[in-house]
């Protein structure tokens, strides 16, 4: 196949030899963005939109995430979520001054009170651990499990020969 025709698959496609094959790593800056870390009041209302009014303490502070884009974090005031921050995201267009809500939401920080990490139910579940002290069968009933002994059986019915009106 020579550089002037298209590639037939995509499995084909070649970088030209004057072009770079590699993209620039995305870095994240040292520096907040000045017109987003200044944008508190947006962020703010951002996230008293979806939290209200109570439930948004007080500027945890401003972290850049890219260039052109802040993530602002606010003290979480709700019950049952402590150590848990809201966040807003902000984002500008290069040489903008207005500042634009990307991405809204709440997260646990450090030390915040999260759920365990799940663990699958063969790890969980041990032998003894049942009320009666008996191991688990494997379709999942106890061995001892009457329930399982004492359903009935479902009732089958067979149509009589010539009562069916389909033939």
């Amino acid at each position: 196949m020579s550089s002037t025709e298209p590639p037939e698959s995509p499995g084909e496609l070649q970088s030209l030899p004057d072009s770079p094959s590699k993209r620039r790593a995305v870095r994240r800056p040292s520096k907040a963005d000045a017109v987003l870390a200044a944008a508190v009041d947006t962020a703010r209302s951002g996230v008293l939109q979806i939290a209200g009014d109570n439930a948004v303490g007080e500027h945890l502070g401003a972290f850049p995430e890219a260039e052109r884009l802040v993530t602002h974090r606010f003290a979480a005031d709700v019950p049952g979520y402590g150590g848990w921050v809201w966040f807003a995201t902000l984002a500008r267009v290069p040489r903008g001054k207005d500042a634009t809500v990307c991405e809204l939401g709440l997260l646990p920080a450090e030390g915040a009170l999260v759920a365990p990490d799940w663990v699958p139910w063969a790890e969980r579940v041990l032998p003894g651990d049942s009320p009666q002290g008996e191991d688990a069968a494997p379709n999942g009933s106890s061995s001892g499990d009457v329930r399982a002994a004492e359903s009935p059986e479902p009732e089958t019915t067979e149509p009589s020969g010539g009562d069916s009106p389909v033939a």
